[in-house]
């Protein structure tokens, strides 16, 4: 199932202010209590910055040739289980030069533009003002994920975050878990919402909803088999699925 367009351009990104992130929520009675976001590919735009910054560091370290699509298909896991996907014969010594490497590019390096989607502060704000808590679970590390809330500005956005190097790379449910042992919530209370198979696989072991998100790595054939409930094209399709539906 997919949705058409929904504007919520009237909140502009220069108008949200930290206050607006962590304003209180108006009165209303939602299915889910909390909606958990994946990162890359889902709020920010960073798959080809991803595929770049690896490339580069498969050159520096002297990995053999991998194609970008190959690449694209492993974005959401951490990136040591990433790296042996892609690389089945890594060594120990490779696989800690790539570790370096690859964030290093992706941090200070690379010139492919990473920003977030389209209305993104303006979906963080709405879904906060109708009740949601709101969650990251991603495959990037804790450095990385906060240096990128910081230069977003939307740490205080979010409830709690979980990344793949202080837990367990999806698509183990780990991560989820811990989500829901936090905030006191049962599976059937949260939403995930990917734009992977790694995103939505996680979700369904534990029987937790998910949306897929057609935008980012994976295929819509690929998230529909791991049991989306819905594909969005974009932000605004999510907002108004979740707003009818949540």
């Amino acid at each position: 199932m997919t949705f058409s367009n929904l504007s919520c351009d009237s909140l502009s990104r220069d108008s949200l202010s930290r206050d607006s992130l962590s304003r209180d929520s108006v009165s209303r009675d939602n299915k889910y209590q909390v909606v958990i976001f994946d990162w890359d590919g889902t709020l920010v735009d960073s798959t080809a910055r991803i595929v770049d910054s690896m490339q580069m560091a498969a050159r520096t370290v002297g990995m053999s040739d991998i194609s970008d699509f190959a690449i694209q298909q492993i974005i959401g896991l951490g990136l040591p289980e990433a790296l042996r996907q892609l690389w089945p014969a890594i060594n120990d010594a490779e696989l800690e030069d790539m570790r370096v490497y690859y964030p290093a590019n992706f941090s200070n390096h690379s010139t492919v533009a990473v920003d977030f989607f389209a209305n993104t502060h303006a979906l963080l704000v709405q879904l906060k003002q109708l009740g949601y808590q709101l969650a990251v679970a991603t495959g990037k590390t804790r450095r990385g994920l906060d240096e990128m809330l910081d230069r977003m500005a939307v740490k205080d956005a979010f409830a709690i975050t979980r990344c793949a190097d202080e837990t367990t790379s999806k698509p183990d449910p780990h991560m989820l878990n811990e989500i829901l042992d936090q905030l006191e919530l049962r599976p059937e209370q949260a939403l995930m919402v990917g734009d992977t198979s790694f995103d939505l696989d996680m979700a369904q072991v534990i029987n937790m909803d998910s949306v897929g998100m057609t935008h980012g790595a994976h295929a819509q054939d690929i998230l529909l088999a791991s049991g989306a409930k819905a594909l969005c094209h974009d932000l605004n399709d999510l907002l108004e699925w979740i707003t009818l539906n949540g």
